[in-house]
């Protein structure tokens, strides 16, 4: 199932992971694991915002791909499924078949 997982950095705790180098490297290994069709970075409540949208096959899933984003990046952390345009129109193309 597609999902997006955004991840919401505190600022405090982001400067940190520049200052000493390691923000970059978190990200590398947070893209390695949820091979994202898509990643998009921006701010969001004064804080650095990461959306990632991604294919999550088992919900026994979610810890080890989260669990980096609250240990490491003290993020605030949402999951949820999202549909893209294909899956919208099979989606209504079924519900008006009835099916």
């Amino acid at each position: 199932m597609r999902m997006v997982l955004k991840a919401r950095i505190p600022t405090d705790t982001g400067n940190e992971l520049i200052k000493n180098g390691t923000l970059s490297k978190i990200m590398e290994t947070a893209i390695a694991a949820l091979k994202p069709e898509a990643a998009y970075f921006t701010v969001e409540g004064g804080d650095r915002t990461c959306f990632f949208y991604f294919d999550m096959q088992q919900s026994s899933q979610m810890p080890p791909l989260v669990e980096s984003f609250f240990m490491d990046l003290h993020a605030n952390v949402s999951l949820q499924p999202v549909m893209n345009a294909d899956d919208l129109r099979i989606g209504l193309s079924e519900l008006m078949s009835g099916t």
